[in-house]
């Protein structure tokens, strides 16, 4: 019943987690979304105490049942070490059960380095390395980039397919958040998976994954546990050998002994023993079978004491929990360069990441945001100090203000729950103008488009002609001599308000220059309310 169960309480997870990445049109998050805030890592950045008390309460009872239920990237690498069990991939393709597995010295050295290294890029916000490390983003680099184009072009086939048929259900999507890098680290990640569970099970889970070691150690305290009862024993080593863990120790003339700093709690060696002498027992964690506990003393066993594992548990929490230090100025007036593209020396975050600084040390570039964006202005990062996390590009499309999509579905508090009222107040950027690509001036055509399209009336169409002024009551345009100018004549060209500019983008987008717009969005390093 463990392993029966487990199996279906992790393919309800992995399915539901799946599926917020895939969902483009944010139907599911309202049901489903409570799954990614229980991620762990994602949980403690947000400072989440609940969830973090109940994945904590949960390894207290059950072991590291977390990592081979809730954990999307363990449910994964479960998948692919199913795979390598297939009878065409056995050495032995006539034994009645699998026998891929054998038991492995604890790597404790590696594990605690990594730990300690990943909390110590987190203290200094190096994110390149860090947002690598993460188990939930990386499986969710894996389904943006490998599941949802395939996804997304079934969606559109069946867009065309309903609007032949003159039936609306389906809309066509333009998938354009995958830049190479992202796919390149996505596969990577996922080969290096499928190498290492193919053969040897959950190595990456249990060696590597920061998450997997911090809840291995608390595992070691646990209430339930997978239990030997070495009177029935026959030391068969099938238990061993099924072990995707790799963590039962089997030798002759000594007693089965487990690391449970490693054990996923899976079920798999309860399930093949043949004289019923695993089971999952409960009991206090201090204490253990009179066999074991000779056992376990003669076991190279992962070991470390309760102090120094506090101390890197409690470091890693309370590095999650320092607020970013943020600058006092909001960006400036950026300086109108004579450019042909849009170089932001600020990047542009979204609304409600409150600046680009508490965007950096929160978010863990799981790309949920990007995958959900229905505007198609969010894209994964190529620069180190904020790898793959997510910037706001507008040559696709432009924030709405009535959007809060990527509010509602970040996991880990990078991007705080907004409402459409708080965000058409939120300024994250301002436009600037760049004469030299300007209609008017370039065609002399009068066009006014990112004024008639500004959500907040921050642009308005001004003569060209610095010499005219408008008249104080009745608004129309005077000459020096004043005289009403002629409208046919006049150069109409943008000026902007940047105090009512929210740097939404609607402008950039919608500014009918090619290939070069003659107006872009500077972003703010601290967003303010106007």
């Amino acid at each position: 019943m463990l392993k029966l169960t487990r199996r279906i309480l992790s393919v309800i997870f992995w399915i539901g987690i799946t599926l917020l990445f895939l969902d483009f049109t944010g139907t599911l998050h309202p049901y489903l979304g409570w799954m990614a805030k229980l991620q762990f890592l994602p949980s403690v950045m947000a400072v989440n105490l609940t969830a973090i008390g109940l994945v904590i309460l949960l390894t207290l009872l059950l072991g590291r049942i977390y990592c081979s239920i809730i954990c999307p990237l363990g449910v994964l690498q479960d998948f692919f070490a199913w795979i390598g069990k297939w009878k065409i991939f056995r050495k032995n393709k006539k034994a009645k059960f699998a026998n891929n597995y054998s038991y492995s010295k604890p790597k404790t050295w590696l594990r605690l380095a990594v730990l300690a290294a990943f909390i110590i890029m987190l203290l200094a916000g190096f994110n390149a390395v860090f947002v690598l490390l993460a188990p939930y983003s990386s499986y969710g680099r894996i389904v943006t980039t490998m599941l949802q184009p395939i996804y997304i072009g079934i969606n559109n086939m069946l867009a065309l397919w309903s609007e032949a048929n003159d039936n609306y259900m389906y809309y066509q999507v333009e998938q354009h958040n995958n830049p190479t890098i992202l796919i390149v680290v996505a596969v990577v990640t996922a080969i290096i998976l499928l190498v290492l569970a193919f053969k040897n099970g959950r190595t990456y889970c249990n060696t590597i994954c920061p998450v997997g070691t911090v809840l291995g150690y608390i595992a070691k305290f646990s209430f339930g546990k997978i239990r030997v009862d070495n009177s029935k024993c026959i030391q068969c080593g099938i238990c061993a050998q099924n072990c995707k863990a790799s963590c039962i120790k089997v030798e002759k003339g000594q007693p089965v002994a487990i690391d449970y700093t490693r054990c996923i709690t899976c079920g798999n060696c309860e399930t093949v023993c043949n004289k019923n002498a695993i089971n999952l027992k409960y009991a206090p964690a201090w204490k253990k079978d009179a066999p074991n506990t000779k056992a376990s003393s003669k076991t190279e066993d992962s070991d470390i004491s309760r102090r120094t594992f506090l101390t890197l548990t409690g470091t890693a929490i309370a590095t999650a929990a320092i607020q970013a230090q943020e600058k006092t100025t909001d960006g400036g007036l950026a300086e109108i360069e004579d450019k042909q593209i849009p170089e932001r020396s600020t990047t542009i975050t979204p609304p409600g990441s409150l600046s680009a600084r508490n965007m950096q040390q929160h978010c863990t570039a799981c790309q949920l945001c990007i995958a959900n964006c229905p505007n198609g202005v969010l894209r994964p990062s190529q620069n180190l100090e904020n790898f793959l996390q997510p910037e706001m590009q507008y040559d696709k499309g432009y924030c709405r203000p009535e959007c809060t999509r990527c509010s509602e579905v970040c996991p880990t508090g990078a991007i705080r729950l907004i409402t459409k009222e708080e965000k058409t107040a939120i300024q994250i950027g301002h436009a600037v103008w760049v004469e030299k690509n300007c209609i008017p001036l370039t065609d002399g055509q009068n066009c006014g488009n990112c004024a008639k399209h500004c959500p907040t009336g921050a642009i308005q169409m001004v003569p060209a002609d610095k010499s005219l002024t408008r008249h104080p009551e009745r608004g129309y345009w005077m000459d020096a001599n004043g005289r009403r100018a002629n409208m046919r004549d006049m150069k109409m060209i943008p000026a902007i308000n940047t105090e009512k500019c929210i740097g939404c983008g609607s402008c950039e987008y919608l500014c009918p220059a090619r290939p070069f717009s003659a107006i872009y969005v500077e972003g703010h390093e601290q967003h303010r309310e106007i």
